[in-house]
């Protein structure tokens, strides 16, 4: 993908930050939404303008989980697998949804690129644990039937 689908509001987010390093992390998040995920020719241009090495923009991208440099299908499921989820039966619910909804291991998109599933470390919602999150949409208190119901719905929905 190019960053001509970026190059505007990659401009705004420089001049909002006056410390380049702090825009890096908006100008990725930016790239990721607009372009499916993240590129050679992106990482080259962010690092030379805001004057940062390559590889420390390498490292920010592979930390976050939410950055990825494959495009990812449709519906981004993540689900958490910190100790609180975990304790609470996160593993019931990555398998209810991989394999008994999706039918595909975790890391892995659909077929058709509908569906992409990824263990997480953490999401960060611990009380309503365990807890998944499809987009940007969170899902908490979750049994492996509440689960596979969500993901059902989603199945349904037709592509817009």
């Amino acid at each position: 993908m190019s960053i001509k689908k970026c190059r505007q509001e990659f401009e705004k987010i420089f001049k909002k930050y006056p410390d380049k390093t702090q825009a890096l992390l908006p100008c990725l998040y930016v790239a990721q939404e607009k372009c499916g995920c993240l590129t050679e020719e992106i990482v080259s241009f962010l690092a030379q303008r805001l004057d940062l090495p390559k590889v420390e923009v390498y490292s920010v991208i592979t930390f976050y989980s939410m950055f990825s440099f494959e495009k990812k299908g449709k519906f981004v499921i993540r689900i958490c697998m910190s100790l609180p989820c975990y304790l609470r039966g996160s593993r019931e619910i990555l398998e209810a949804v991989v394999e008994e909804a999706l039918c595909i291991k975790p890391n892995q998109s659909t077929e058709a690129k509908k569906f992409t599933i990824e263990p997480v470390s953490c999401l960060g919602l611990c009380d309503i644990a365990p807890a998944m999150m499809i987009n940007k949409k969170i899902y908490g208190n979750l049994t492996p039937q509440k689960a596979r119901e969500i993901i059902r719905r989603y199945k349904q929905e037709k592509d817009k």
